[in-house]
């Protein structure tokens, strides 16, 4: 998947920031399920899947909300381990993580 192509997704505004901003970086998408949005997000690979959670669910998520009640995905699996660094996840430039909420709820 190209940056182009997750850049021309239904995202709100311009790519959030994640890190420091080191040389190399990562051009991501990360939907929140619940919320039916999306961000794009230009994260240092050094940063946590735990850290680009956190930025999802404050950017998507309005009051409040326990970051414990939500997993991430990628490729359809849950990362375990949200101390994990984004470089270690497999993402690559384009990668969509997914947010969504640990158990499954019924629609109201």
């Amino acid at each position: 998947m190209s940056t182009r192509f997750v850049r021309s997704l239904r995202t709100r505004g311009d790519a959030m920031k994640l890190g420091t901003g080191s040389s190399e970086v990562l051009s991501l998408r990360v939907q929140v399920l619940e919320a039916w949005d999306a961000i794009r997000v230009d994260a240092d690979p050094s940063q946590t899947v735990g850290d680009l959670k956190r930025l999802a669910l404050d950017e998507l998520r309005s009051g409040t909300h326990d970051a414990a009640d939500y997993v991430v995905k990628l490729h359809g699996f849950e990362m375990l381990d949200e101390n994990a660094p984004l470089s270690s996840t497999g993402a690559r430039n384009g990668s969509i993580f997914l947010v969504t909420d640990r158990r499954r709820r019924p629609v109201q």
